[in-house]
């Protein structure tokens, strides 16, 4: 499970001989033997190579990422790059254990609290609708843990013992972590952070989550929007095998804090993931994760677009 303790345990690592290994063993063989695969990153010049940065890229597939840090690598002028991905991942150990190695960031969600916990305390899986009820109370949309309609005599356990507020506190201090392990891999271990916005998959780009514009704006980094097209027809399926065909990532015009997203900076140090920064700066975070979405909008195929933003 991921918690507090894991984090801490989490080693980055400015280049992860873990990554070099994928990248030698696997996905060049791969691109260039078993299959061809074909990555072309337009406006790969936008790039800083002297400074550290946050991309924000559209999540087609589960290995969109692949392709891309393994174009920047065989360039040999572009420092490494961590991913945050999705604590449900690391539910399988050698996986996790895979990630771990190549300096990647895990960051769990509510919902994979909710499941850990729930699983763990009752030994069963909890169903849909227990979860929603759970959630509507995370989200303040009830007083207390709302089990009308719902027998399970689980959830009334939970509602007596404060699970809500549990669950709020652990998950702000987990996502502290999350941040200071983020800086630790931009300012200390000279890592690129690759962050996908949308915080799931999904072939049509669907709404942004704000946490890569609290991020950004705590650290004052740069955000490089990034769209990718076609990776999802070059890895179809969960195994980690390329087909042939071509990629194209577009790189947009970096995004800074005192350039475009002046608008949104926050001249006062806050803590990024926190209910006081959220409650204070909510407009600044979602105003600026509209415009870093319309941004990777503009750099996908039509397929991709999200259909509530301007097409043109």
């Amino acid at each position: 499970m991921i918690d507090i303790a894991y984090l801490e345990n989490i080693k980055l690592h400015s280049i992860p001989r873990a990554q070099q290994l994928i990248a030698l063993f696997l996905l060049t063989p791969n691109y260039h033997l078993f299959s061809k695969v074909v990555i072309e990153v337009e406006g790969i010049e936008k790039i800083p190579r002297d400074n550290n940065v946050i991309f924000a890229m559209n999540h087609t597939d589960r290995y969109n990422y692949w392709p891309f840090q393994y174009k920047l690598w065989k360039t040999k002028t572009f420092p490494f790059a961590t991913v945050w991905v999705k604590g449900e991942y690391y539910r399988n150990p050698i996986v996790a254990k895979i990630f771990d190695l190549c300096s990647l960031i895990p960051v769990p969600s509510i919902k994979y609290f909710v499941q850990e916990f729930f699983l763990k305390k009752f030994g069963r899986r909890i169903k849909e609708e227990e979860y929603r009820a759970v959630k509507n109370a995370i989200d303040g949309k009830t007083d207390d843990i709302d089990t009308r309609g719902i027998k399970s005599l689980e959830l009334d356990v939970m509602s007596r013992e404060h699970f809500v507020e549990y669950i709020d506190s652990y998950y702000e201090k987990i996502m502290e972590k999350v941040a200071q392990l983020s800086q630790k891999a931009l300012f200390e271990k000279n890592l690129n952070l690759i962050i996908f916005p949308e915080g799931t998959r999904s072939t049509r780009l669907a709404a942004g989550r704000t946490g890569l514009a609290q991020l950004a704006l705590h650290t004052g980094k740069t955000i490089i929007p990034v769209g990718c097209n076609n990776s999802e027809q070059v890895y179809p399926g969960d195994l980690p095998f390329a087909k042939s065909g071509t990629i194209i990532y577009r790189v947009g015009e970096p995004l800074s804090i005192d350039g475009k997203l002046k608008p949104y900076r926050i001249r006062e140090d806050f803590k990024p993931f926190s209910p006081e920064a959220k409650s204070k700066y909510s407009e600044n975070f979602e105003g600026m994760t509209t415009l870093i979405m319309e941004r990777i909008n503009s750099l996908v195929d039509e397929r991709y677009k999200d259909l509530g933003q301007d097409l043109n």
